[in-house]
């Protein structure tokens, strides 16, 4: 039970900034969370925060024990809900942020499903693409591709996710099909730009990440646009594999350069750390991890 609540205070700490704030919450002395995470130093052997009067740090060891901690946590705090909660209904209004274009494609058409299963619940979603704060605007769970490291939330990882250069069979026919990066030169790259810069196209090259900035006839803000631009057969696009793997299944295009498919972007539900997470949100995170953990979903074209 002590190395328990060592864990927890340590999560608590880190979460609410400061000895002091995390001690007010549990109604007990500064010193008493002081001597517990000595104590599991001590116990673990290695420094999880650097701590001064003003303001603490995580150590790398600290940094990576963290995301372990949460994660414990997390599970055990489902596991009893579930228990207490087996005969109970999802019930209250349930906030949902999503990016634009993966919240119109693989979110917005399952919440009438969720909503069919869960009649108690109502559902707000608001797509955008800028990092939402999910605790100052009030969302309760948001849906993230990205490589998340924002210790102050919990994430759920919800699906494997990378991306693919991408062309119609017809243009790979007509300009040939790159086999190493330095071929992309060759052909009509679209990249997404933002305000006139290009953001570039990301792949895994020797073992490390390596941005290359490509070039071609046509670039946009909008992904959606240079989904059609692609499928138009106007050139090559690095796109997601959530946005085009139903076409790669349906031969409307090919992913080229797989050998050099970088890690990340994978998909994630995040939400502020909470010692007792509503039904409504576990339901709705639950549902989206089952519905994507079928194979066939991501083969709709």
């Amino acid at each position: 039970m002590g190395q328990f609540r060592q864990i927890s205070t340590f999560v608590e700490v880190v979460a609410r900034g400061s000895l002091s704030a995390a001690a007010r919450a549990e109604g007990i002395a500064p010193a008493v969370i002081g001597r517990r995470l000595d104590a599991l130093e001590q116990r673990l052997g290695v420094k999880l925060l650097q701590r001064t009067t003003r303001k603490l740090a995580l150590t790398d060891e600290g940094a990576a024990f963290l995301e372990d901690c949460q994660r414990i946590l997390s599970e055990l705090e489902s596991a009893e809900a579930a228990v207490a909660e087996r005969s109970a209904r999802a019930t209250g209004h349930l906030s949902i942020s999503a990016p634009a274009g993966f919240g119109r494609q693989h979110v917005a058409p399952l919440i009438p499903s969720f909503l069919a299963e869960h009649r108690d619940v109502t559902v707000t979603l608001n797509l955008s693409d800028r990092m939402v704060d999910l605790i100052g605007e009030g969302v309760d769970v948001a849906i993230r591709i990205a490589s998340l490291t924002d210790s102050n939330l919990v994430s759920v990882k919800l699906a494997d996710n990378h991306r693919v250069v991408v062309g119609t069979p017809a243009y790979l026919k007509r300009h040939g099909t790159p086999k190493t990066l330095d071929d992309l030169a060759k052909h009509n790259c679209m990249a997404i730009s933002s305000e006139g810069s290009q953001r570039g196209w990301t792949f895994s090259d020797g073992g490390k990440n390596v941005t290359l900035k490509v070039s071609g006839n046509m670039s946009c803000n909008d992904g959606a646009v240079l989904h059609d631009w692609v499928l138009a057969g106007k050139g090559l696009a690095w796109r997601s594999m959530w946005e085009v793997g139903g076409d790669i299944e349906a031969g409307r295009l090919r992913s080229v350069l797989d050998q050099y498919s970088a890690p990340g972007n994978d998909l994630y539900a995040v939400f502020a750390q909470r010692r007792h997470l509503p039904l409504r949100i576990r339901a709705f995170v639950d549902f989206l991890r089952h519905q994507y953990s079928q194979p066939a979903y991501w083969r709709k074209g």
